[in-house]
């Protein structure tokens, strides 16, 4: 039996966060750089207080085209990569075309999208689609190449179809590739939908950041940054709990490694 040891590893972050934020207090206070270049932490709270009814209603509609956007990719991800794994033409076919999409910047793609599908959610969704298909369809393709073969071997001597072995021993192993896919995905689905919204729209983060910043209201500006960095941590997390939920032999397994 090992004797654990104190650690200190959830608190570092937050201590972490706490001496940056009052390094920045204090240069803010000293006048070192001036007020209307960064304000303090103080001036972004108190902008962020009185806005919160306007912010949460602009980050409604972010995350519903998030949502959206992010649902489309899991979806058709899912099937893209079954075709991929079960079709090996397909792979070789397809899978350069993905790497290709991760190439072009999601800003030159954007007023594209605006030009073809207008100002309402709908070039959004889109864009959010492309920036988070790529890494939900290559956790998986992965996931199903790391799938154990002697089990595979094992089922196929007893009769098993494709669709069984699939279902029994590629898909199961495939989750936490599939998991950690859509971790980063879920990050890059606001950030995805902040982009298209600068560049047009009726609401949502990105098109109260560009007004904001139209009226040189830094403090505002700040404290939209901090709401869509605290909605991406929370979607990742919310990610890790649907993990637990889905895969509670990994929770077990990691117990018993923490033990």
């Amino acid at each position: 039996m090992r004797k654990k040891l104190p650690s200190t590893s959830k608190t570092a972050p937050a201590i972490a966060i706490l001496l940056l934020l009052l390094l920045w207090q204090g240069v803010c206070s000293l006048g070192i750089v001036p007020a209307y270049m960064l304000p303090s932490p103080i001036d972004v709270g108190k902008a962020f207080v009185e806005d919160f009814p306007l912010l949460m209603q602009h980050a409604g509609i972010s995350l519903a085209e998030a949502f959206l956007g992010l649902g489309l990719a899991v979806a058709i991800g899912f099937v893209l990569a079954f075709l991929m794994e079960r079709f090996s033409p397909l792979y070789h076919a397809f899978y350069p075309l993905l790497v290709i999409t991760q190439t072009i910047p999601a800003v030159a793609i954007a007023p594209l999208l605006v030009l073809w599908f207008g100002y309402d959610m709908a070039p959004k969704v889109v864009l959010i689609f492309i920036v988070t298909f790529f890494p939900i369809v290559v956790g998986l393709l992965d996931g199903f190449r790391t799938a154990d073969e002697d089990a595979v071997k094992l089922l196929r001597t007893m009769g098993a179809s494709h669709r069984q072995i699939f279902f029994q021993v590629r898909l199961p192993s495939s989750l936490p590739h599939f998991f950690s896919g859509l971790r980063i995905a879920a990050a890059y689905a606001v950030v995805g939908a902040v982009i298209a919204e600068w560049l047009g729209g009726f609401g949502g983060l990105g098109v109260y950041m560009t007004r904001v910043k139209n009226a040189y209201a830094f403090d505002k500006m700040f404290a939209v940054i901090f709401l869509i960095t605290i909605v991406s941590l929370l979607l990742i997390a919310g990610v890790r709990l649907l993990q637990h939920a889905v895969m509670p032999w990994d929770r077990q397994d990691r117990k018993e490694h923490a033990e």
